[in-house]
């Protein structure tokens, strides 16, 4: 495919995309809060044991997700867009809604059938079992009906069922614990009461019902999404394997208490991160693949979104990574503690997770999605491998570097693996004035190290950012003038 620059179209996207990051960080900020909030609430009132099955049971949710309703509403954002234009969209979407009515049905007979295999592959209670089986239900509908308001460009639709989601589902769970004394299932009994809540909302909002009707399942339809969705399940499948099949792990070696230090550094790291790190991707998506289907070169778009993703990110995970103990203590209730161990390798795993975001959005525009399932595959398994083989050495310290050495892997090859006329451009200026911010950012950190500074971690955290952001400005600014006196 030819490529052509169209800067007027280009300015016109790009200032949507920040017009979007405006109306979903919203959702975003409230949803980082949220997670912060979650964490300490949750490990105060559950013990390690309870928190552990929690955490089992959110990782089995997720893996059932993956396979047989995730990668629908991703297809449904994919192809969005070339049936609207087709004045095809009644068609489209009822066929989407068949394909995730289908696949939940799917799911059911054979976690029935294999209700036993299930329970003992994944060390899950059968109560537990069957509270995840029917919570995928309104799971799945939310995140088609997410996908949709994402492609429609309601960015605030979004934020606001996004926010109300997240407060439902920390009183509910909040609710079921102190007066019913239900441990763990109460958490997903608030989650399943909460979603079927806001899925109500979202039907409403994106107005589903106006386009649905009775569905021909054509083959013109269905293929394209089979074969862009399926490999991005596969893919989502390997993220899984990464980030998730540790718990399992752990749990088959060391039981449920340390599964719940795992759960508690997980959920403290790559919730938290991901949900600040998405505000650009979630608004650039969208508007990227427009630009795409117009045959606009969007690699300079891509990159100049990679450098406000570095100067967002890079500053956040060095300050998890350098205060791992006082940050755990701030979200953590004491009995978690032993969890600091796992927040630089999963704060740096996640860097790299969310980076490999737009190295490899060049796969899903070219729709040779494929190429991210095998290269994340062959990351996931070297977590398995490494997790299995450092756990009994080195205990949770094995569980971080396995994840931090496959996020990376993960990311690298997504870096040397570059599609014609859609490879990535580094941008190198913003790399630049970055590394320069982080000279006075080491030399203030240093010092308050070496003199053993009584202010609180949680204000030398604020003190080293601020100066890292102010430091940046001054220098952006500087740059900026000689440019324009050049």
């Amino acid at each position: 495919m030819e490529f052509i620059e169209n800067k007027e179209e280009e300015q016109k996207q790009l200032n949507g995309i920040f017009k979007d990051m405006l109306k979903y960080s919203p959702s975003k900020i409230v949803g980082t809060l949220g997670n912060a909030i979650i964490v300490p609430v949750y490990t105060s009132l559950l013990p390690p044991e309870q928190y552990g099955i929690y955490s089992l049971s959110i990782a089995f949710l997720s893996f059932l997700c993956i396979i047989f309703s995730d990668w629908v509403g991703l297809s449904g954002l994919r192809f969005f867009r070339q049936h609207q234009l087709a004045q095809d969209l009644s068609k489209y979407l009822s066929v989407l809604v068949s394909i995730l009515a289908m696949n939940i049905c799917t799911m059911f007979v054979l976690c029935v059938i294999f209700q036993n295999y299930f329970c003992n592959f994944f060390k899950i209670h059968p109560k537990y079992f069957f509270a995840v089986l029917f919570l995928i239900i309104p799971v799945a509908i939310r995140a088609l009906l997410f996908q949709l308001l994402r492609a429609q460009l309601k960015s605030t639709s979004y934020t606001f069922s996004t926010i109300l989601n997240q407060f439902m589902t920390i009183g509910f769970s909040i609710f079921f614990i102190k007066f019913f004394h239900m441990g763990a299932i109460a958490m997903l009994l608030a989650m399943g009461i909460s979603i079927s809540l806001t899925d109500l909302l979202l039907i409403y909002q994106s107005k589903i019902y106006i386009f649905f009707k009775k569905p021909k399942l054509q083959w013109s339809v269905l293929l394209p999404i089979a074969m862009y969705g399926i490999p991005i399940a596969a893919t989502s499948l390997s993220t899984w394997i990464i980030n998730q099949s540790n718990k399992f792990i752990m749990n088959n070696i060391n039981g449920f208490k340390d599964v719940a230090y795992v759960g508690v550094a997980y959920s403290v790291t790559l919730p938290l991160l991901m949900t600040i790190f998405s505000i650009i991707t979630i608004a650039i998506v969208p508007r990227v693949i427009r630009m795409y289907e117009a045959k606009i070169d969007v690699r300079h778009i891509i990159s100049r979104f990679i450098g406000y993703y570095l100067l967002i990110s890079i500053p956040i995970v060095t300050i998890m990574a350098i205060y791992p103990s006082d940050f755990v203590s701030m979200l953590a209730n004491q009995k978690f503690h032993q969890a600091y161990r796992l927040i630089p390798y999963f704060a740096f795993g996640t860097f790299f997770m969310g980076l490999a975001d737009y190295t490899t959005l060049q796969y899903h525009l070219a729709n040779k999605t494929y190429i991210e399932f095998i290269i994340k595959l062959l990351s996931g398994l070297l977590n398995v491998a490494l997790t299995i083989k450092l756990i009994p050495i080195l205990g949770l310290d094995g569980v971080g570097i396995a994840t931090l050495t496959a996020n990376f892997l993960y990311f690298f090859l997504s870096t040397i693996i570059v599609l014609p006329k859609l490879g990535v451009l580094c941008p190198i200026k913003q790399l630049f004035r970055i590394l320069v911010s982080f000279v006075p950012f080491y030399l203030l950190y240093k010092h308050m190290v070496e003199t053993n500074s009584n202010i609180p971690a949680g204000f030398q955290m604020l003190i080293l950012l601020g100066l890292f952001y102010a430091v940046y400005f001054v220098i952006y600014k500087l740059t900026n003038r000689k440019k324009a006196d050049a």
